[in-house]
């Protein structure tokens, strides 16, 4: 494992998942890094999971392409479905799965926890309030789960269980 570009990795999601929290978008100049990165880090051979080419290349593809389906029907931003396919050029596709599932229960669990106090703000009026849409929304269309961020720890966590790479 290359530490430098572990580094790399985890400072990307990390600032990924920052500006998705605080904005509900991520911008294509942070997609674009973080892609560009994953082939940096590929060319000169220091992948932090130690994937080939074909494997970060068909990790990217897969990522992008499934989560593409799901922006098709509605279902999610376009910066998500574009960090999905750099996020599959640093993990590769078998990762994939792993990292999804982990974000599907996040994902799940922030929807719940939304509706719940949607219902009774007087709950927690501050949590709630974070987990709406921080956007005005004459600027936002109707989006309240952060996405790129819950597959940034849904991959840190997989990292951390040992399921990457």
């Amino acid at each position: 494992m290359n530490t430098w570009a572990m580094a790399v990795l985890v400072g990307w999601l990390m600032l990924v998942t920052h500006h998705d929290l605080a904005h509900r978008r991520v911008p294509n100049s942070l997609v674009l890094v973080g892609a560009a990165m994953a082939l940096v880090s590929l060319s000169v051979g220091a992948q932090p999971l130690g994937l080939a080419w074909p494997q970060a290349l068909l990790g990217g593809a897969l990522a992008f392409g499934a989560l593409l389906c799901l922006h098709a029907a509605g279902l999610m931003g376009a910066g998500d479905v574009k960090f999905a396919g750099a996020l599959g050029l640093w993990m590769g596709a078998a990762a994939l799965p792993g990292i999804w599932l982990i974000t599907s229960v996040l994902g799940l669990a922030h929807a719940l926890l939304w509706l719940a106090l949607r219902r009774q703000p007087t709950w927690l009026p501050r949590l709630a309030g974070a987990l709406d849409n921080p956007a005005p929304p004459a600027a936002q269309r109707r989006r309240h789960i952060p996405l790129a961020a819950y597959l940034a720890f849904g991959t840190l966590g997989l990292m951390a269980l040992g399921g990457a790479g």
